[in-house]
C-alpha cells in the first residue's frame, strides 16, 4: 500500500537533489520557487531540501527552507539574524487578573525593554544583572577569542542590547490560552553584534569565490560558502555558535525584564513549568538517516519528536504552541511562523491604516502607518500554513494576543 506525503515536489525536472514542500493551500511565489531550485542545484546540498508552508523570498536563501549540506556551510543561507527565534513563558495569571485597558502596561513594557534598531533600541547603560549573566556565560571570552583570529569584526553594541528587543518583525506579546492563561511571548535574535558577525563572514565567503576553481556554476553569489578543512569553516562555525547563544541569552533577559514591568502593574502571579526558548535561523550538525550533516534553518524550528516549540501568526492573529512529530521527511522540522505575502514596499502601498486598526482592534498595540508593513495583511494564513503541516507538527496550546509590542 502507498504511503501517502503531505508534500509537494517541487525541484526541476532532472534536478539531482530533491526539493520536498509542506505547501499545499499555501501560496509560493514564483522568485522563492527559483531560489529554492538554485539552492538545490549546489552539489554539497542534500540529499534533498525541506520546504516549510510559510516559506518566501529571502536574502541569501529563502525564508522557511531546511537546507542540509555535506562538508560545506554557506553563511547566507543562515543570514545576519543569527540564532533569531522565540521565547514563551505560562504564567498563573488568567484574563480576569488583566486591567480592562492595557494601555499603561504596554507603555511600561516599551520603557522597560528598549525597541528598534538604532540607538533607540541600546541601553544607556550596561545593568548589573545583564553583565552578570554574560560573565557567567563565558560570551564575553569566547567573543575575545573570536575578535583575535578576525579584528575585522566590528562589535561595539554588545553589552549595550542584551535584553533589548530589534526592529521589523520582532516582538513582545501577552497572550491567553484556550482555558485563558495568560502567556508572555517574544521574538528577537543576536542583534546588532549577530549582524557584525554574519555580514562580515558572508563578505569573506564571497572573496574566496575569487580563488575557488568550481566544477559547477554558483548560480547566486550569495550562495558563497566554506568548505570543511578550512580556517574560516571553523572560525564560522564557532561564531555563529557564539552569535546563537548570545540570541538565546537576550530571549532570557528581555523576558526577565517583561516579567519585571508585569509584576509593577498586574496581581502577584508565579511562572508555570511551560516555557520554550527555540531558533529559527540557525545551523548546526545533526544526524539524518545516520548521515551527519549540517542543517541550516532560515526560517524554520527543529521540531524532533515530543520537542516544544512556537508557531507565531502575525499582529491580530493566532499564534500555537507546538509538539514535534520528529518527521523525517523535514529533517524534524515546521514553519517558523505564517510568512510574508507581501514585501514591506508591497504591504505600506497596499493596506491602509483603516485596515491595519480594524484587523488588530482586539489588540493593545501600535495603530500608526509605522508598522502598516506588520499588518495581518501582509502574512499568510496562519490557518492553512497550520493546516498544511499536520504531519510535523500537533498543536498543544492555541495563543489569542492581546498586548503587541512592536520595534
Amino acid at each position: 500500500m502507498e504511503t501517502q506525503t503531505h508534500y509537494e515536489l517541487l525541484h526541476a525536472e532532472g534536478s539531482a537533489t530533491p526539493i520536498k514542500g509542506w505547501v499545499r493551500g499555501v501560496p509560493l511565489e514564483e522568485q522563492a520557487h527559483r531560489q529554492l531550485q538554485n539552492i538545490a542545484a549546489l552539489p554539497f546540498v542534500g540529499p534533498w531540501v525541506a520546504v516549510m508552508p510559510d516559506v518566501h523570498l529571502g536574502k541569501g536563501a529563502t525564508v522557511g527552507s531546511v537546507v542540509p549540506t555535506r562538508g560545506a556551510i554557506i553563511p547566507a543561507a543562515v543570514g545576519v539574524d543569527i540564532g533569531c527565534g522565540m521565547a514563551a513563558v505560562r504564567t498563573t495569571l488568567r484574563a480576569k487578573d488583566l486591567p480592562d485597558s492595557l494601555a499603561q502596561l504596554r507603555s511600561s513594557i516599551e520603557r522597560g525593554v528598549p525597541v528598534g534598531n538604532g540607538r533607540g533600541g541600546d541601553h544607556h547603560r550596561v545593568p548589573g544583572s545583564v553583565e552578570s549573566r554574560l560573565g557567567a556565560s563565558g560570551l564575553f571570552e569566547r567573543l575575545e577569542a573570536i575578535k583575535v583570529k578576525h579584528r575585522g569584526i566590528r562589535i561595539d553594541k554588545l553589552d549595550r542590547q542584551l535584553g533589548t528587543l530589534g526592529g521589523g518583525n520582532h516582538f513582545i506579546e501577552l497572550c491567553l490560552d484556550e482555558t485563558d492563561a495568560v502567556w508572555v511571548m517574544l521574538h528577537s535574535g543576536s542583534r546588532g553584534t549577530g549582524n557584525l558577525i554574519g555580514t562580515y563572514f558572508i563578505e569573506r565567503a564571497r572573496e574566496q569565490l575569487a580563488y575557488r576553481v568550481l566544477g559547477f556554476q554558483l548560480p547566486d553569489k550569495d550562495l558563497a560558502f566554506f568548505m570543511e578543512g578550512e580556517p574560516l569553516f571553523d572560525d564560522y562555525v564557532e561564531a555563529v555558535s557564539w552569535a546563537q547563544d548570545y540570541a538565546r541569552h537576550n530571549r532570557e533577559a528581555m523576558m526577565a525584564r517583561v516579567l519585571d514591568e508585569m509584576r509593577h502593574r498586574l496581581p502577584k502571579f508565579q511562572l508555570e513549568k511551560q516555557a520554550v526558548n527555540c531558533h529559527h535561523n540557525y545551523v548546526q550538525r545533526e544526524t539524518h538517516g545516520g548521515e551527519s550533516l549540517l542543517v541550516t534553518r532560515k526560517g524554520a524550528v527543529s521540531a524532533r519528536e515530543g520537542e516544544l516549540g512556537i508557531i507565531p501568526g502575525s499582529m491580530g492573529t493566532r499564534s500555537y504552541i507546538v509538539r514535534g512529530k520528529g518527521n523525517p521527511e523535514s529533517f524534524h522540522s515546521c514553519s517558523h511562523g505564517a510568512g510574508r505575502v507581501m514585501s514591506r514596499t508591497a504591504a505600506r502601498q497596499n493596506i491602509t491604516l483603516s485596515q491595519h486598526r480594524a484587523a488588530t482592534a482586539h489588540v493593545e498595540c501600535r495603530k500608526d502607518a509605522g508598522v502598516i508593513d506588520e499588518s495581518p495583511a501582509a502574512y499568510k494564513s496562519i490557518d492553512a500554513v497550520m493546516a498544511a503541516q499536520t504531519d510535523l507538527v500537533e498543536v498543544v496550546h492555541t495563543l489569542r494576543q492581546v498586548l503587541c509590542v512592536k520595534g
